[in-house]
């Protein structure tokens, strides 16, 4: 049932002030009581007929009448009227789109696989008679045919599908919902499956699975990599093969940077010695020699200058 608006509630006192007020100021000009007391009565009575003869719909709710038990018509929004005591106010009906959660929890999936899945609906009522009068709590209905869908389509559906295609299953529930509940006058507007929960061993068992498949991604790419830099590596040796030239400058520069950066010696065959033309073992030692000599050099440089900072 709806509250009493205060509209109506204002309706009421009015004509009750201004009626007691009239009775009183009889009782002072005649003197009599009880016509006065009786008067008043009849202002009451008066008042209240007319606050329940007159009714206030909200812009967004449908009035349905019954007269003598038989449909009347739809009022509101807005101002109307009805007779007290032979007109019947059943249903206010709320035209506005409303949001209804339902789950279906433990239900087996195609594969026999228990989930508990949460979805939200949201519907309207498009025909309010149809809803008053062709069911006895279009309300309650739509829940109940929202989660017998649900189960409906679950039972149907892989649980992989289930995880990865939620639009599919939506799209599905709504189309499902919104033939059983058309004869209602509701029109469901759309279905969103909120959650889908799996028992924690499959959970632990698909996050094993799924962290072993980027595991074998990551093998996979390493492989083609190296592959790649293969590729490239016999690219580059057949520009060396006619150019013995820029091969002893690659090589002379790489022997270079190496003893350069680290200041080490590096054992390199006597074949590749005489490969890049730099001489005997003895000449080499002293291009190792001399490279070092050159970085203590820099290095002596360095702390003198860290020394006249201090």
């Amino acid at each position: 049932m709806r509250k009493i608006s205060s509209f109506e509630t204002l309706i009421f006192v009015g004509i009750l002030v201004i009626g007691e007020g009239l009775a009183f100021a009889f009782y002072r000009a005649t003197n009599n009581f009880e016509s006065a007391c009786i008067g008043g009565f009849i202002v009451f009575v008066i008042a209240r007929l007319v606050s329940l003869a007159i009714r206030v719909a909200d812009q967004w709710e449908r009035v349905v009448i019954l007269r003598l038990g038989k449909f009347r018509s739809l009022k509101g929004p807005g101002l109307f009227f009805i007779i007290p005591f032979i007109d019947a106010i059943p249903y206010w009906i709320d035209t506005r789109v409303i949001t209804a959660s339902f789950k279906a929890e433990k239900t087996l999936t195609k594969d026999t696989v228990p989930v508990d899945v949460d979805a939200v609906l949201f519907w309207k009522v498009v025909d309010p008679k149809k809803a008053a009068l062709d069911v006895s709590d279009y309300q309650s209905a739509i829940s109940w045919a929202s989660q017998t869908a649900l189960r409906d389509v679950i039972g149907k559906t892989m649980l992989s599908d289930m995880l990865e295609g939620r639009e599919k299953i939506s799209s599905e529930l709504q189309k499902i919902i919104d033939e059983r509940t058309e004869p209602w006058g509701v029109n469901v507007i759309s279905v969103e499956v909120k959650d889908v929960l799996i028992p924690s061993a499959l959970e632990d068992a698909m996050s094993m699975q799924a962290q072993a498949e980027r595991e074998r991604q990551a093998r996979v790419i390493l492989g083609d990599s190296e592959r790649q830099v293969a590729e490239k590596f016999g690219e580059a040796a057949k520009t060396y093969i006619n150019n013995p030239i820029a091969l002893h400058l690659r090589a002379m520069n790489m022997l270079y940077e190496g003893l350069k950066n680290n200041a080490t010696i590096v054992i390199v065959p006597s074949t590749a010695v005489e490969t890049m033309q730099l001489g005997s073992i003895a000449g080499m030692t002293a291009l190792t020699m001399g490279l070092g000599q050159e970085h203590a050099g820099k290095e002596k440089e360095k702390g003198d200058a860290l020394s006249q900072q201090e």
